[in-house]
């Protein structure tokens, strides 16, 4: 015992959210004000407020629950609130890696990653951090350290807002699986005005997110990983145009601080994996990451071939 004074409170107290029961979003604003209210009197007693994870509640007090990641979602939201110098993520493995060890046995620890390629992996398949956990803590500065409690020695990975530039040219190979393309094709799209909006407006009615978007001046091409509502999606979007989809598809991101910027990257990537069919390509809408869609059936030898080229060698002061 290291007699350290706690007291225990309620998340559903300051943790604010919407009513979207299972994937709740936090009202920032008010969680900030009460969080504070909540646990800052408690810190200047010279006590630790414990309390959980996961969960909060309506502004009218009905529970709620965060969803996925939501334990280190509230850290994150906690942490802000209150100033804290840094927030801690401890979970089950050493940190963020080069890509995942199961498809890739010889993957390596990252070291430091900035916020925003921590954030582009864990939205495209990094299952160490929800999207959203580092949100918070980008808009306040705060870093973020991510530890093993099964191996609590190890340095784990710190995430922070500009790390050190890395002499290799990308940080991890993310992917995601289960992955449906939906296309819509019409030609009355050809030098028209409003269509994606229209398109987008079936998706927003449906509630359901788009991560991959590609367009002709005849076509989009669309990937989703809810396909819950697709019949309906499909039933609207048939009245803009033809719509097909593909199923059995997997997205493949790959990560590095200003991709955009360092010539060859792309020429390296495709030629690595020329015995492979890209379904859809996207890099323009982010300076950090090089998006492509391949059949799900090729990601474990299209990942491993994509490790083996860009960590052949690695910047030890950025990898372990």
């Amino acid at each position: 015992m290291r007699g350290i004074q706690i007291e225990l409170t309620d998340s559903r107290d300051f943790i604010i959210t919407d009513d979207r029961f299972t994937r709740a979003a936090p009202d920032m604003q008010e969680t900030t004000r009460r969080t504070r209210a909540a646990l800052e009197p408690i810190v200047k007693s010279g006590r630790v407020p414990v309390t959980q994870g996961f969960i909060g509640s309506t502004a009218e007090g009905v529970t709620t629950t965060i969803g996925r990641g939501g334990s280190d979602y509230s850290a994150a939201l906690i942490g802000a609130a209150v100033g804290a110098e840094a927030i801690e993520i401890w979970t089950d493995v050493d940190g963020l890696m080069t890509s995942d060890p199961r498809i890739v046995p010889g993957a390596k620890r990252i070291r430091v990653i900035s916020f925003t390629e921590a954030s582009e992996l864990s939205y495209f398949g990094a299952k160490v951090l929800h999207p959203s956990t580092v949100l918070p803590a980008v808009e306040c500065g705060i870093p973020v350290h991510i530890y093993n409690t099964h191996n609590p020695g190890c340095e784990g990975t710190l995430i922070v807002a500009a790390p050190r530039p890395s002499r290799n040219l990308i940080k991890s190979i993310a992917f995601k699986r289960n992955v449906t393309i939906v296309n819509v094709t019409s030609t009355r799209m050809l030098m028209a005005y409003g269509f994606l909006r229209t398109i987008f407006d079936v998706f927003d009615h449906h509630q359901t997110s788009v991560d991959v978007v590609t367009t002709s001046e005849v076509s989009v091409s669309m990937t989703l990983d809810n396909t819950d509502r697709l019949d309906a999606i499909k039933q609207d979007l048939s009245g803009i145009g033809e719509v097909t989809v593909e199923r059995e598809k997997a997205i493949v991101c790959v990560v590095g601080d200003n991709l955009k910027f360092k010539p060859g990257v792309a020429a390296r990537l495709f030629q690595a994996i020329d015995n492979t069919n890209v379904n859809m390509i996207s890099q323009g809408a982010s300076e950090i990451n090089l998006t492509f869609v391949i059949d799900e059936s090729d990601v474990d030898r299209v990942v491993r071939r994509l490790h083996d080229v860009f960590f052949a060698e690695v910047d030890e002061d950025v990898f372990a």
